[in-house]
């Protein structure tokens, strides 16, 4: 009995994720989030690597979304972006 109650504990367990939520990218301003500040990024010239790197710090911040309010930069991209919690 213990063995089976064991086992479904770590079935339990195991089926949570605990990972953080990440930081979802929107397209305007979330309506029941606040802005809590800005960052900023620089990556090569893929812009999918600067989206990385953008929502990497949203995330460092505690941020629940972010929106990317400019991209700058023929070869190495320059990125700023808006943090919503």
């Amino acid at each position: 009995m213990k063995n089976v109650k064991a086992l479904f504990v770590a079935a339990i367990l195991g089926s949570v994720s605990f990972a953080s939520v990440a930081a979802v990218e929107v397209q305007a301003t979330p309506a029941n989030q606040q802005q809590v500040g800005s960052i900023t990024a620089t990556a090569g010239a893929n812009l999918s690597s600067l989206q990385d790197q953008l929502a990497q710090k949203a995330d460092e911040m505690g941020a629940t979304s972010y929106r990317i309010t400019s991209v700058t930069g023929p070869n190495t991209l320059h990125g700023t972006a808006v943090i919503y919690k």
